[in-house]
């Protein structure tokens, strides 16, 4: 997949070099490679139009067996944390309403992540820091597929925030700073 804009670029490396290229998910480098991740970037400031995106990246989904997962991006949209997490209860909402739960599930990134009960300067929200707010919409069967023989969820969790606290908040905040500035 050729990528042009510059915000799917971003992510593209962030997925490469953070995501993959730490670990915190042990399952994206199998639909990395083969390059079957698709990146819906939306530069709306509109939330309905970013719900839209999101809709459609459902519908592409489960109409495309080729594409993975999709990451859908928005720039300019819930920038601030909290206006962010109000967006995702609604894209929550709408996948519920839209019949795409039990069939995909959401997980959410943002540059300001910050884990409920964690402090905002906990290096371990930087598993969940991204260049720009993502939301990732997975196949359920997918994640399940993943996970049979694997380590539980807790235990990537908890390898996850070890890794991050041992290489701290500078090292990941100048690697997003990067990465926003391309």
């Amino acid at each position: 997949m050729k990528l042009e804009d510059r915000v799917a670029i971003a992510t593209r490396e962030w997925v490469a070099n953070v995501v993959i290229g730490y670990n915190f998910c042990p399952f994206a480098r199998p639909v990395f490679e083969p390059d079957r991740i698709k990146y819906a970037v939306d530069h709306s400031d509109n939330v309905a139009d970013v719900l839209e995106t999101l809709y459609q990246g459902c519908l592409e989904l489960r109409e495309n067996d080729n594409i993975a997962t999709t990451l859908v991006i928005f720039d300019n949209c819930a920038q601030n944390f909290d206006d962010y997490l109000d967006v995702l209860a609604m894209a929550e909402r709408l996948m519920e309403q839209s019949g795409f739960s039990g069939e995909f599930q959401l997980a959410s990134f943002h540059p300001d992540y910050q884990f409920d009960g964690e402090d905002e300067s906990s290096p371990g929200n930087f598993t969940n820091r991204s260049p720009y707010p993502t939301l990732h919409i997975i196949r359920e069967h997918d994640i399940e597929q993943a996970m049979r023989g694997k380590e539980d969820s807790s235990a990537i969790y908890e390898r996850n925030m070890r890794k991050a606290e041992s290489f701290g908040c500078e090292h990941f905040a100048s690697i997003l700073d990067d990465l926003r500035k391309r």
